[in-house]
């Protein structure tokens, strides 16, 4: 999740990648994120966030989530004021992961850009339901 924080951090100039980590491992402590299957969705309300941003990570060395292996992440972050808005994300998040096929493509993306058009195209077929 650190290294997440700070690719977060890098394109939204006010946001704080330490502030950030630490609001992501205090929402965790509220709950797991785990989904189970490999697949975390760390999500968190932040102040100093403008508008939704997340990141999606493919770790080739799954890491120990909530006692789990875990080689799935998509990081979500949104405004603070913004509740409905987190919970319709994670309900589309949710709709998305919870198709066993999905993880799969997901995990066979050859590179940033193919994991970045499987998932758009995830999320298009979703909404579309």
């Amino acid at each position: 999740m650190e290294a997440a924080a700070e690719a977060i951090a890098t394109t939204q100039e006010s946001i704080n990648a330490r502030q950030l980590l630490e609001a992501l491992m205090a929402r965790e402590k509220l709950g797991s994120t785990n989904l189970g299957d490999g697949i975390a969705i760390p999500h968190c309300r932040f102040a100093d966030c403008q508008r939704p941003v997340a990141s999606l990570l493919y770790l080739t060395n799954p890491v120990g989530f909530d006692n789990q292996e875990v080689d799935l992440l998509f990081i979500l972050v949104v405004p603070e004021e913004e509740t409905r808005l987190h919970l319709e994300l994670l309900a589309i998040l949710a709709r998305v992961f919870d198709r066993q096929p999905n993880a799969q493509d997901l995990r066979k993306a050859r590179n940033d850009r193919d994991l970045y058009e499987v998932f758009q195209r995830q999320v298009a077929e979703a909404l579309a339901e």
